[in-house]
């Protein structure tokens, strides 16, 4: 099942296991079935810790298998075969209910080991899916670390009658106690505090009691990155407080223009990011959601930024880095459908619509790369562009044009998403030369186009654009004296990753300047 240089790989790792493991299996007969017990195999066959037990009269998913140690079942449960994007969460999981410790914060682990609720959580996910990893790993943490809590991961594109059942439109979805618990990445500070109802207050308490600082970096993503490691270099008193570390970069699949580094996924250079942040003395304050910011009243007096969480933050200087967020259509029944058809990550959400009609709305490079991903696995995919040519680069227009189950409407303005109250069922657009207006019936809708910037909360305080970004000079200054910003948030002409650390870097730069003169 696993190649002989992985075998090598995750035979290294499973020398950190510190107590015997039992993988219990579940099986059928189906072709899934007999991969898991590859599977399974070739991990028993790379440790002397693990065996493999078969136990096919448990009234759980087939084919799955449960991850305990001898004679204790921990709650750690796949239910598929583990591969692609999830292998890491397999490992992972092998590690911890195999006694290595986790890189999380021993408060926050604490937190988990204190929840004293039975919590039974499902997730759906899909192997192509940067985002559920996150969640799996997350989870199963939290199962192996107490006995209250259970998890057992799903592979979507296996348990399709499932998906259908519980209209599973995109994943990750994570069900508790069979209720609907959230979809989307999670990490787990989050997932936490939204089980442990004190847990925000608590945080926002202590976060509030921390001294001011020289400079706050206030965004995760590449610019708070960057801005982070210059300030701390400068050796001044640096935090950043992010609603999460990593920002939009973790939901980007490949990455092949960050120089030097010739490929990536977005969530192995998150936290790459996060990684080198953590080698210089900075306060990292994660899941938090800046809502306010309050200038000094004074020359060389103190900024505040407010939290939602109700954390108040004090620094020196700020630097503004909180990115940008997919642009949505604003339509009627698209909100209504979030989630339920309509969507922004072709790969994580693909798998879920294989078989089945789409739209793809948008006909830049982002767009038309989803349409020639998409095409793959679903029966048909409609692009939609509002202009009356597409905007994507020409290699990219030829592949999509070769493609047989493509169909592209350009001059098409979507008017309205269309729903049976449950899911989507179509879309409904006008075609911008003769004013006629269609129905296209579909399953799917996935929206790309373009980004909005993350700055609704400072409307009044900073000047912006007429498109919401911070107006900034060459040296990342906004109007209001100690405040700086960098990165998609701004008004630079091109979001990209390089820009966006090297626009970090000049705003760090400036606040260190700034700190010396006043």
């Amino acid at each position: 099942m696993l190649d002989a240089n992985l075998k090598t790989q995750l035979k290294a790792y499973l020398e950190k296991l510190q107590k015997p493991l039992e993988l219990v299996a579940t099986l059928d007969d189906s072709k899934a079935a007999g991969e898991v017990k590859s599977l399974l195999a070739d991990l028993a066959a790379l440790s002397d810790k693990i065996t493999v037990v078969e136990n096919n009269d448990l009234n759980v998913r087939k084919p799955s298998f449960a991850i305990n140690n001898p004679g204790v079942e921990t709650g750690v449960r796949f239910a598929g075969v583990p591969l692609g994007h999830e292998f890491t969460s397999l490992v992972l999981a092998l590690l911890h209910v195999g006694g290595h410790p986790s890189k999380e914060s021993a408060d926050l682990l604490e937190q988990v080991k204190a929840i004293d609720t039975p919590l039974h959580f499902e997730t759906y996910y899909s192997l192509s899916c940067h985002n559920c990893p996150d969640v799996v790993q997350a989870l199963n943490l939290m199962s192996a670390l107490n006995p209250n809590i259970t998890h057992t991961a799903i592979d979507g594109g296996l348990f399709q009658q499932e998906v259908k059942d519980r209209e599973v439109m995109g994943v990750p979805t994570v069900f508790v106690n069979g209720e609907r618990f959230g979809q989307g990445r999670m990490e787990l500070a989050e997932i936490v505090a939204k089980v442990d109802t004190g847990a925000a207050a608590r945080e926002a308490a202590k976060i509030s009691a921390k001294d001011a600082f020289d400079v706050l970096v206030v965004g995760g993503g590449p610019a708070g990155a960057a801005a982070a490691i210059y300030a701390a270099r400068k050796g001044i008193r640096t935090g950043i407080a992010a609603e999460r570390l990593g920002g939009q970069v973790l939901d980007t699949v490949d990455i092949e223009n960050f120089i030097s580094v010739s490929k990536t996924e977005g969530p192995k250079l998150a936290a790459a990011m996060a990684a080198h942040i953590r080698d210089y003395d900075v306060d990292v304050m994660n899941q938090q959601k800046a809502a306010k910011l309050v200038p000094a009243t004074t020359e060389g007096g103190l900024i505040e930024v407010h939290t939602e969480s109700g954390a108040v933050l004090k620094s020196k200087t700020v630097i503004l880095s909180t990115g940008a967020r997919w642009r949505h259509m604003n339509v009627p029944g698209e909100e209504q459908y979030l989630t339920k058809g309509v969507t922004f990550c072709p790969h994580c959400d693909g798998p879920l619509f294989k078989g089945k009609p789409v739209a793809v709305i948008g006909g830049g490079n982002s767009g038309v790369e989803a349409a020639i991903d998409l095409a793959g696995l679903v029966k048909h995919v409609t692009l939609f562009e509002f202009a009356d040519t597409l905007k994507a680069d020409a290699v990219l227009q030829k592949k999509l044009h070769s493609l047989p189950n493509v169909t592209v409407i350009t001059n098409a303005q979507t008017t309205e998403v269309n729903g049976d109250g449950k899911k989507v069922t179509g879309i409904t657009y006008k075609d911008r030369v003769t004013e006629e207006v269609k129905t296209v019936e579909l399953d799917g809708i996935f929206v790309q186009i373009g980004l909005l910037p993350n700055t609704d909360w400072l409307k009044g305080t900073v000047n912006l654009s007429r498109f919401g970004e911070i107006e900034i000079n060459a040296k990342g200054e906004t109007n209001v004296p100690g405040v700086f910003a960098a990165g998609d948030c701004t008004n630079v002409p091109y979001k990209q990753i390089v820009i966006a650390t090297g626009a970090g870097a000049t705003a760090a730069l400036s606040a260190f300047d700034h700190l010396i003169r006043h």
